[in-house]
């Protein structure tokens, strides 16, 4: 049962924050402009557009809760419910999870080599379209360095400015001096190429 324990109306203007008005975590009833009746416990509020946030427990439904956002103009009656009255399902406080600290520091060290690979990839020698062919080709291939203005792919093929399939080349040969990439290697280079080209 609702009480007029702390009831307020939100038809009288108030100069106090939703914050204020409707803590969070506290139990409320609302009757509408429209004359709906909602209820629930109040998972957060937002002066700024105005909004009230409550969540209440579902049952009959796959879903646990529903969040409902309620416009504070749109609120005529909003009268408090004693705690023991609340929308059964919610808890009236959640502990936050233990935060460790040692997870959180493996996760900044991965984060921090991220970043300095990625900045390894970049060269400020070449052309826009050349950092975009050598991220391609890196992503395809997962072995691209740059050789100066060059890319360098798999070791073996070398694509040279302005980073046409037609500037594709292999390099290297094998101890009987045949090329160690087959032409159907250098051709998918030159098609992953050609795609960013018709991009």
């Amino acid at each position: 049962m609702a009480t007029t324990n702390g009831a307020k109306n939100a038809a009288t203007p108030s100069t106090a924050s939703l914050e204020a008005r409707y803590p969070v975590n506290t139990s409320w009833e609302f009757v509408l402009q429209s004359q709906e009746t909602v209820d629930g416990i109040i998972y957060c509020t937002d002066d700024l557009s105005q909004t009230v946030v409550l969540q209440r427990a579902l049952s009959h439904t796959v879903l646990a809760t529903e969040i409902r956002l309620i416009h504070a103009a749109h609120i005529v009656r909003a009268t408090q419910q004693k705690t023991e009255d609340a929308t059964e399902g919610i808890p009236l406080s959640a502990p936050l999870p233990k935060i460790q600290k040692k997870v959180l520091e493996e996760r900044e060290k991965k984060a921090l080599k991220m970043a300095e690979e990625s900045l390894r990839h970049i060269n400020e020698k070449t052309t826009p379209k050349g950092q975009i062919v050598f991220d391609k080709l890196l992503k395809a291939c997962s072995e691209a360095v740059w050789k100066g203005e060059s890319i360098l792919v798999l070791g073996q093929v070398q694509v040279d400015p302005p980073y046409g399939p037609e500037h594709c080349k292999i390099l290297q040969k094998n101890a009987s001096g045949k090329k160690s990439l087959d032409d159907g290697s250098l051709e998918r280079i030159q098609k992953i190429i050609a795609a960013i080209s018709l991009s």
